[in-house]
């Protein structure tokens, strides 16, 4: 079925494996329906239309395994960091997903212009339906990676376009054969409100922070994971005062048990779950503490605020880890009882904590979901003009 380029219908498919990769599908999804106003574009969490089973193997498993076992996590990680176009492992997984995701594979049916994937789980088996000889998925697919590296599983044939974050990893992927002009450097996508500028002062008062005290924001992630206590604990440890504000997600329990934590009466606090105005507090903010996921690592980035790097997941994590590292943007203490002392050093070190929060900026996309769409509304361009382009007629003896 054929669509006019002004009205296209485009399919966002994200997993709510953690949060990062639907906000992402969610920050694309607004950035494509203030380009393209008339267009359909439906954004779908993909675990949504599986199976109980699958979805809490998939997602929970995942967390459990990250929670006890972060070592086997690594292995596993590396082990899945090839492409693996004809091994029993991808076999296995699109058999996995053909039994699973019978609804997703009637979605995918639907006339679409475009399917763009936020997460590594639905390329593969868009890539199988391309590939099959009877009636094959026809739209063109685009990937856009969460991640500062590129893993294995998010490549994927056929697949018209790579959205990555760093040249580094679009150089990787040319040396893996892929077609260097579908690879693109955007950045990660994320909501278009961190590329407004806010008014620090401004965001101080309203979230009930004072000005010319620094401001230490302690994130849990969307879902509320890792050892929040004990790094709420050392940063009790800073003998000067700061404010202190911790957002536990939708971890209401984590919460709860900060809540009863006695508080070192130097500093201020503020301790809340889930929200939607982490903009405004990372544009208060001096520093952030946090796991570096590939989203709240580019958030942060664009609000120009340095980052004390807390366990990384092994893996995709790590990685992330190191390109803040590497470019002058975040701090890691090897221990997290060290926490509240070298982030004392580093904030009592106005020149230094300077030179990093300009490094976060060189390093930031905040447009990248901005990007993300446009060239996704070129793809759709491109498309349509090969489908009407007219097929030049050969003449005999010629």
């Amino acid at each position: 079925m054929e669509h006019s380029v002004s009205k296209p219908r485009i399919l966002i498919l994200s997993a709510s494996v953690g949060a990062g990769h639907v906000r992402a599908g969610d920050a694309l999804k607004l950035a494509l329906e203030r380009r393209l106003p008339d267009a359909t574009i439906l954004h779908i969490d993909v675990l949504k239309l599986t199976n109980t089973v699958f979805r809490k193997t998939y997602s929970d498993g995942y967390f459990e395994l990250v929670k006890r076992t972060p070592l086997l996590v690594g292995k596993l990680y590396n082990m899945l960091d090839k492409p693996d176009q004809r091994g029993l492992g991808k076999n296995t997984r699109i058999m996995l997903q053909r039994t699973n995701f019978t609804k997703l594979t009637r979605l995918l049916r639907e006339p679409w212009d475009l399917v763009v994937s936020t997460h590594f789980l639905p390329p593969e088996l868009i890539a199988h339906l391309r590939a099959v000889k009877r009636n094959p998925l026809t739209f063109p697919q685009a990937i856009v990676v969460t991640d500062f590296d590129v893993h294995g599983l998010w490549i994927n044939n056929p697949c018209e376009a790579y959205f990555v974050a760093i040249a580094e990893s679009r150089d990787y992927l040319i040396s893996l054969g892929i077609n260097p002009d579908h690879v693109h450097v955007c950045g990660i996508p994320i909501d278009p409100v961190f590329a407004q500028s806010k008014n620090r002062s401004d965001c101080l008062r309203k979230h009930g922070f004072s000005d010319g005290i620094p401001l230490v924001l302690q994130m849990a992630g969307g879902f509320g994971v890792g050892d929040i206590e004990q790094i709420y604990k050392s940063l009790q440890h800073i003998r000067m005062p700061i404010q202190i504000c911790v957002v536990t997600g939708k971890n209401e329990r984590a919460k709860k048990r900060l809540e009863a934590i006695s508080e070192n009466a130097r500093h201020y606090h503020k301790i809340i779950g889930f929200t939607r105005e982490v903009d405004e507090l990372m544009a208060a903010a001096d520093m952030v503490v946090t796991k570096p996921g590939g989203l709240t690592t580019s958030e942060s980035l664009a609000r120009g605020c340095p980052m004390l790097v807390v366990n990384p997941i092994p893996g995709q994590e790590e990685r992330n880890s190191d390109f803040l590292l590497q470019n002058g943007c975040a701090i890691k203490p090897f221990h997290i009882e060290t926490i509240g002392s070298e982030l004392e050093r580093l904030l009592s070190n106005p020149e230094r904590l300077q030179k990093m929060k300009n490094a976060a900026l060189r390093a930031s996309h905040p447009d990248a979901a901005q990007k993300v769409a446009e060239a996704c509304i070129s793809m759709l361009a491109e498309a349509r003009m090969s489908v009407t382009k007219p097929k030049r007629r050969r003449i005999i003896g010629h």
